[in-house]
């Protein structure tokens, strides 16, 4: 007797080339055929559409989806980290996603590019692991682990210098095996001076991946290391000079003057304002745009597209409204339409519900939105997108248990009180 199930909760739809996607080939293989049933069309997008009859059509939604409570949180431990449930809601755990997701658009950027080099990549994998399991805190490889290994690989990075690279690479590729998956090169295995400490639980802080500014090959090294403490990717001293790099002695490694200049950066730096949207309409050829006119205390209205329609029917629940705008952010078109800031929302952590957020309808238009505790002058637009300022802080920014805006826990304020999500969504990150 033929039995059939129609008790899948979430169909996805692949092509030939998202199929060969390890992270997507990991899903694949995990979820129950109960709960996720698979269409392969030789043509289109990678799509999931899940019983409420929302359709999604971004490859990192649909993996964070299908990875959390999309399938009822079936393969949350396997790859989110333990941290989607909605009993684990804290900013612990908000902090995490939010990081997870970072480092998938971190991969998403060195795969869509040419860039060959990848030492600006390893070097902060190598000192993010010295101390870690994984990417994020988690006792297995999450969807994060898979997708920056898989683009480590394709990019046939040099890790003879990356120890810690290279065991974390080892861990993820035995996972992707484990299962079937052999399409990520296992890298060379390297004997260490001590074996490393592994951490995955609770931070105070969650690191968020930046890209550094690409810096000339440096040529290969001589001598042996000064010290054996000193870090394999450390700055090497001047040719044939004694003391060089900056005024240290011999054999003083630099590698911190990095990580302690992006240390300073707070939330300061972004210049984010109480707006009003004047107008609103349907971006005429992106479905998922809407086109605004929004005040925020300028000569002019601001234009800006923000991917608000799978979130807001109408165009009309958006006029009238008062909202937090980034707007030292250089201008760029989206799909022809040129805009110049972004609207900040909530989401959750598979970005199945958005939110915007709103200061007080009497908050003064045009006034920065603050946070206690941290009162520094924005920078300027230019230095926000070469410093990557706002993805260094952004993984701390999101709404309290009340949906109040927070970064690091200090409360937003305005003149007429702290800005909070529309709906109040609780632990959700702010972008």
């Amino acid at each position: 007797m033929k039995v059939s199930s129609s008790a899948a909760l979430a169909t996805l739809t692949v092509t030939p080339g998202d199929v060969n996607d390890p992270a997507i080939q990991l899903v694949m293989a995990l979820a129950s055929k109960l709960q996720l049933s698979v269409k392969h069309v030789k043509k289109g997008a990678i799509s999931l559409e899940l019983p409420s009859g929302k359709t999604l059509s971004q490859r990192n939604a649909i993996l964070r989806c299908l990875g959390g409570m999309g399938l009822h949180n079936a393969l949350d431990d396997r790859l989110m980290g333990g941290h989607s449930k909605a009993s684990k809601a804290s900013p612990h755990h908000a902090m995490a996603l939010a990081s997870l997701a970072s480092w998938m658009s971190v991969a998403d950027h060195y795969r869509g590019t040419n860039e060959g080099d990848m030492t600006e990549l390893l070097t902060q994998l190598e000192k993010h692991l010295e101390t870690r399991a994984y990417l994020i805190p988690s006792a297995v490889p999450t969807l994060a682990d898979v997708d920056v290994v898989s683009v480590v690989s394709e990019k046939k990075a040099d890790l003879d210098n990356f120890p810690n690279v290279q065991r974390w690479m080892t861990a993820v590729v035995a996972l992707l095996q484990s299962v079937g998956i052999n399409t990520v090169a296992t890298p060379v295995a390297v004997l260490m001076a001590s074996p490393p400490t592994f951490f995955f639980g609770n931070e105070e802080s969650v690191a968020l991946p930046t890209k550094l500014k690409k810096k000339k090959p440096m040529p290969k090294k001589q001598d042996p290391p000064a010290a054996t403490g000193d870090a394999p990717n450390a700055p090497k001293e001047g040719k044939g000079k004694k003391g060089g790099g900056g005024g240290g002695g011999v054999g003083k490694p630099q590698q911190q003057q990095a990580p302690a200049a992006a240390a300073t950066v707070d939330i300061s730096a972004l210049d984010i304002r109480v707006g009003k949207i004047l107008k609103a309409w349907p971006h005429p050829e992106a479905e998922k745009l809407y086109c605004e006119e929004i005040d925020v205390g300028e000569e002019k209205p601001r234009q800006i597209a923000s991917g608000l329609r799978p979130f807001y029917a109408s165009a009309d629940d958006l006029i009238g409204r008062t909202v937090m705008v980034l707007c030292n952010l250089k201008a760029r078109n989206l799909v022809g339409f040129p805009s110049h800031g972004m609207v900040m929302c909530a989401s959750n952590s598979d970005h199945t519900a958005v939110e915007t957020m709103e200061p007080p309808t009497d908050a003064k238009i045009g006034e920065r939105i603050m946070f206690e505790g941290y009162d520094g002058e924005p920078e300027a637009e230019t230095k926000v997108g070469k410093k990557k300022i706002f993805e260094t802080v952004a993984p701390d920014l999101q709404t309290n248990a009340d949906g109040i805006c927070v970064w690091k826990g200090a409360m937003s304020k305005t003149s007429a009180g702290p800005v909070k999500a529309s709906n109040s969504m609780a632990n959700a990150h702010v972008a």
